[in-house]
């Protein structure tokens, strides 16, 4: 996004307003909560592009993803 508005790669920080853990995900985030992190993957964008609206998929690339296992958690309703 930076370069496309002409500015230098940054931070990126996120913010959840309404953030809430049902009943049945107790479980399942303890056991996430287990799982020891990996390093970060590096997301790299085409930098010839300076359109927002003129990127493909193929512009977009990811190094470095390594993923745990899926922990199941259903649907609350």
């Amino acid at each position: 996004m930076a370069q496309v508005c002409g500015l230098k790669p940054g931070e990126l920080v996120h913010c959840c307003g309404d953030t809430h853990v049902y009943a049945n995900h107790v479980e399942p985030l303890r056991k996430q909560l287990l799982v020891e992190p990996r390093p970060f993957p590096t997301l790299r964008i085409n930098p010839a592009k300076m359109d927002i609206d003129a990127f493909e998929f193929s512009d977009f690339d990811i190094d470095g993803y390594d993923p745990h296992p899926k922990i199941e958690m259903k649907m609350a309703v």
